[in-house]
């Protein structure tokens, strides 16, 4: 998620620029092509108007659909952190010695407490990590701009490995379950709760408090499918594909059509000086290219939200909220500040 208050316009002409220089060879030639004719081919300017009336509609509908897809999804981790908060409140207070027949010690309810804040911990490893996995939808962090972005900021899920994140946070027993199994933050929830069945038996935890605890478990299942909704149906391809098809082929008849405006302007002043007509179309070149790049960049910016955790500045910043929980957990739990880790630093004004 892009933080700074302002997306400066060098960033602006930098993300751009390789669009920018295909506008203007694209201007130049047309509207050079239209000054060698002499102005003998023109496009009438009205059903061009009427295309980037309908490309500014469809590109209007795929931003807010894009907005909509990374405000659910922000709902979604939202939910995340208020469910986690939860679990962990209640394994702590939930968890003791009251009904038990064989009391254990203190700091053996403490492990138990530790072990299931860690697992949860280890399914939000699981799960942002999941979140980032590349899908074939997935495209926009393939262009050049974007991947020289990518070099300039830290995605903690494109740089550390998926067992040296997670392997903190569990027991040899727990890596040995999670080996084989595909869908590994759903094997930690099942995990979790053998683990509370387990402790209900041993009357560690009453019976109520039990099905509490499986209610929050189910909350989590249920963000992580809603999450996973998200990452694994993409924005409809139809009409991502022919916004594109729409946006070209207004891109490339806006400088003859502006040209032959500009020609019947010219005509208008060569009264008063005589030539000025097919100089005045060159005018049509910088009004062409402001068409262009607007409407191009307008239909980028759409791309780029349309899949909130694929690693592009518009992302959800998953790994932060993720930190953020654990670091929350961690110091409930009663640990040192400096055994818990630090938030995931922004690079480049942005967080992930």
């Amino acid at each position: 998620m892009y933080t700074k208050k302002i997306f400066g316009i060098k960033d602006m002409a930098l993300w751009t620029r390789f669009d920018l220089l295909k506008f203007i060879f694209i201007s130049l030639i047309e509207v050079g092509l239209f000054v060698i004719a002499d102005g003998l081919f023109q496009v009438p300017f009205t059903p061009v108007a009427l295309v980037g009336t309908a490309v500014a509609f469809i590109i209007g509908f795929q931003s807010n659909a894009a907005y909509g897809r990374i405000w659910e999804a922000r709902k979604i981790w939202g939910a995340i952190v208020n469910s986690s908060r939860t679990f962990g409140m209640m394994t702590q207070d939930f968890i003791n010695n009251d009904h038990s027949k064989h009391p254990i010690d203190e700091a053996e309810i403490q492990e138990e407490i530790k072990i299931l804040t860690y697992r949860h911990i280890a399914w939000l490893t699981a799960l942002r990590y999941a979140m980032r996995q590349t899908r074939p939808w997935e495209y926009v962090m393939n262009e050049n701009t974007n991947k020289e972005w990518a070099k300039k900021v830290f995605v903690p899920e494109f740089n550390i490995p998926f067992n040296d994140a997670i392997a903190p946070y569990l027991s040899d027993e727990d890596k040995t379950y999670l080996k084989d199994k595909k869908n590994k933050q759903t094997a930690l929830l099942y995990l979790q709760s053998h683990h509370l069945k387990k402790l209900k038996k041993r009357h560690l935890l009453w019976e109520f408090s039990f099905l509490e605890l499986e209610n929050v478990l189910e909350e989590l299942f249920t963000h992580q499918g809603k999450s996973e909704r998200i990452k694994n149906f993409p924005y409809p391809r139809q009409f991502a594909s022919l916004l594109h098809y729409f946006t070209w082929i207004f891109i490339l008849i806006i400088p003859i059509a502006l040209a032959g405006q500009f020609y019947e302007l010219g005509l208008k002043l060569a009264n008063k000086a005589p030539g000025i007509d097919l100089w005045f179309v060159w005018l049509s070149i910088p009004f062409s290219l402001a068409i262009m790049w607007i409407f191009h960049t307008m239909n980028r910016i759409g791309r780029v939200g349309e899949n909130p955790f694929e690693g592009s500045a518009n992302d959800v910043p998953i790994s932060t909220i993720s930190r953020g929980i654990e670091i929350d957990l961690r110091q409930n739990l009663g640990e040192k500040i400096e055994d818990i880790p630090k938030q995931f630093e922004a690079k480049n004004n942005t967080q992930f």
